[in-house]
């Protein structure tokens, strides 16, 4: 493991920390979901309490990387950071990009529990490039690094790589923040030994986005429930009739190869047998239950109550869940609701003592919607960074952090 920000003496010294603000707005530019922002409150508060300052810094959205514009502002960021806690009070956003005069200027007069935000770091064109000279600019702004963004970590963005690599030329310390060291404690710990049994639920639309993480779980779970929308590749694959269901028709060997891989590793598939199907992905449609083949022009949307029923059954006997994608179009009610009801059937195992990890943005909105969040033993804040774990891929910034 990575050594803890709590490990490291931060009084009189500034704390550059690399968080992962990068959060959905509205059309006005309002926060839909603050979840990570809250959540890298307590690595803010480790370091104000001890006497520590803060250069915080994130990415958000896609900017063009040719300088300020005012769509992707962290502004609505440090508005939502002002509201969750007191000793944030007076954070102000500096300059307009993240190494210019202002921001500089802001970050060297910095006293004892004091705190400024950068501007988003993707307004200079050198983050997203991996650039060294950028990375030199930012390291001067403070005297430890601390990597919190889980959501980036599998990302060669200068402030992820270059940036620590920069810092330890110069003799200062790089540590992981909380919320990376919990992100890390359960998908990476966790499913290097596991309890068992243990079972992965992997959802979601497209087969092609999963592919790698399929084969790597093959093996290594006691059983895979496979939902959502990919799980009629799946299905045609076997030979049933998905009627207009969504199909990746270019995925349909790598499909096969999958079950094959599966099958040869003592590994089950568990797909859908019965389905609510509806001709659209709309509200008000007509709905209907299907076993087995779907007819033309019908739609499989969320899976049916017997297919609810077994994995739910399969989850209640389950040590280790892994959860990675809905498996329904669980924004559009009433295809909502296996997801909802898995959602649960995880959190009644967790308080039975299961190890419980969500991943994936998609599927931590459909945890909290159901109301169980809480229950969960961790809910990861990285959608593609929770995703290449689950694959077994090794993140490199993580090695640049002091162990």
């Amino acid at each position: 493991m990575p050594r803890s920000i709590e490990s490291v003496l931060v009084a009189g010294k500034r704390v550059f920390l690399r968080a992962d603000f990068n959060v959905p707005q509205d059309a006005a530019g309002r926060i839909t979901d603050d979840r990570r922002i809250r959540l890298t409150l307590p690595t803010i508060e480790s370091v104000l309490s001890r006497g520590g300052s803060l250069v915080m810094a994130s990415h958000l959205g896609r900017p063009t990387g040719k300088g300020f514009e005012p769509k992707y502002s962290v502004a609505p960021v440090a508005q939502a950071l002002r509201g969750l806690s007191p000793r944030l009070a007076s954070l102000r956003v500096v300059g307009e990009r993240a190494t210019d005069p202002a921001a500089k200027a802001a970050a060297k007069s910095l006293r004892t529990g004091e705190t400024i935000l950068l501007e988003n770091l993707r307004f200079e064109a050198e983050e997203k490039a991996g650039g060294s000279a950028f990375a030199g600019a930012l390291a001067e702004l403070a005297d430890i690094y601390c990597n919190d963004a889980f959501g980036a970590s599998h990302r060669g963005d200068a402030s992820m790589l270059a940036l620590p690599r920069a810092m330890h030329l110069e003799g200062k310390p790089c540590v992981a923040g909380l919320l990376l060291e919990r992100e890390i404690k359960y998908l990476k710990a966790v499913l290097a030994a596991p309890a068992r049994p243990f079972v992965a639920i992997i959802g979601g639309a497209k087969v092609s986005d999963k592919l790698a993480a399929l084969r790597s779980l093959c093996g290594r779970v006691d059983t895979i429930l496979i939902g959502g929308a990919m799980a009629y590749t799946f299905l045609k694959a076997r030979g049933i009739a998905v009627g207009k269901s969504l199909v990746q028709d270019g995925m349909l060997d790598e499909a096969r190869a999958i079950l094959a891989r599966a099958a040869s590793t003592g590994t089950m598939i568990d797909l859908p047998i019965d389905h609510v199907c509806g001709q659209s992905i709309s509200l008000g449609v007509p709905t209907k239950v299907v076993v087995g083949g779907i007819d033309d022009g019908w739609m499989g949307l969320d899976i049916g109550p017997a297919s609810l029923a077994r994995a739910e059954a399969t989850v209640a006997s389950a040590k280790t869940i892994v959860w990675n994608g809905p498996v329904g179009a669980f924004e559009t009610p009433p295809f909502d609701a296996g997801s909802f009801a898995l959602a649960r059937a995880i959190a009644r195992a967790t308080s039975a003592g299961a190890t419980s990890v969500a991943g994936g943005g998609d599927t931590a909105a459909a945890v909290e919607a159901a109301g169980v969040a809480a229950l969960f033993s961790h809910i990861s804040t990285g959608g593609g960074a929770s995703l290449e774990m689950l694959e077994g891929r090794e993140f490199p910034c993580l090695a640049e952090l002091d162990s």
